[in-house]
């Protein structure tokens, strides 16, 4: 179970909840103008848009979990097991298996509406990555302008406006999106009397604004929630408060060890949690392990070579003392 949110302040932010119950040994993985993507589909440009985001890196490609480009176009894949369908490749059709999909993308695409051109005639495949299977994903694609969801089901490729800019697992999008119809009275502010004029009912304590968000770790629970604080979140427009501020917005819906039991007996946690600045190609993170927040430039790096560049996670916590 995951959970993806964008933000925007003076600079336009990006990023996700990775959660599951163990780690592939990802890294923040720069993929440089130059470097050559060997994939199935057959029309992917020897140079491309750099990307930045993390990955797990396998037979020395990049397998991104979510990333952005240079332009600013970001991407991030979430679990939707049991309604994501990939089928076989299709004359006619501009065809990407699954796993290539995120660098595919942001390879070629500068932003959402050229993302959107490439996706009307596209096909996501079930090509397997050698012998592992393709991850029943569905995925948030943002820039700084638009949001889109793009799901892959049995009846086609459905790429749906996303004015939320929040993406969880299950169930399909627009059924979460319809689910916020029950929230509407949801506010920040303490609540007022609207039970029964016949019965003096009181706020008995401060700080009871949006009384009745749910709390609950569920896919719809977290829609709900993270949309609720994303869109009443409020913050600086600098870099260091926006940054914290995502990071709380994310803090909204961390799993902790412990409250989501799994039937192998193993606790979904909060993996790590991420915060691309995508105006400026600057990767944050932090993991479960180790709250202090991590940053790569991708700027900082040769954006024409040729090799991949992998900044393995800090998942040690470093405790400042003060006396």
């Amino acid at each position: 179970m995951c959970t993806a949110v964008t933000y925007k302040t003076d600079d336009f932010y990006f990023g996700r909840n990775l959660d599951y119950e163990f780690s592939y040994g990802e890294s923040v993985t720069v993929t440089p103008r130059n470097y050559e993507f060997k994939i199935h589909c057959g029309n992917m440009p020897k140079t491309h848009y750099a990307i930045i985001g993390m990955a797990h890196i396998s037979e020395n490609y990049p397998l991104y979990y979510d990333a952005a480009n240079e332009k600013g176009l970001c991407a991030a894949g979430l679990n939707f097991v049991g309604n994501a369908y990939f089928g076989d490749a299709e004359n006619g059709r501009e065809n990407v298996s699954q796993y290539e999909f995120i660098p595919w993308l942001l390879s070629k695409c500068a932003s959402v509406n050229e993302a959107k051109q490439l996706l009307e005639n596209s096909n996501i495949t079930n090509t397997p990555f050698f012998n592992m299977p393709p991850a029943q994903l569905h995925w948030l694609i943002a820039d700084k302008d638009e949001c889109i969801t793009v799901e892959s089901v049995k009846d086609g490729l459905k790429i749906y406006n996303n004015p939320v800019g929040v993406l969880t697992n299950n169930p399909p999008f627009m059924f979460q999106m319809s689910a916020l119809n029950n929230y509407m009275a949801l506010s920040p502010k303490n609540p007022e009397n609207t039970f029964s004029d016949k019965l003096n009912l009181n706020s008995y304590s401060r700080g009871m604004g949006a009384l009745g968000l749910p709390g609950d770790a569920s896919s719809q629970s977290r829609f709900v929630r993270a949309a609720f604080v994303k869109l009443n979140s409020r913050s600086g427009s600098d870099e260091s408060e926006s940054v914290s501020q995502f990071f709380h917005i994310l803090g909204s819906v961390e799993q902790q060890r412990g409250c989501t039991e799994l039937e192998n007996g193993e606790y979904e946690i909060t993996i790590y949690s991420s915060c691309i600045n995508a105006s400026r190609g600057i990767y944050c993170y932090k993991t479960y392990n180790n709250s202090s927040i991590n940053a790569v430039d991708m700027h900082k790096e040769n954006l024409d070579g040729k090799d991949l560049v992998s900044y393995k996670i800090s998942d040690i916590q470093e405790i400042k003392t003060l006396n």
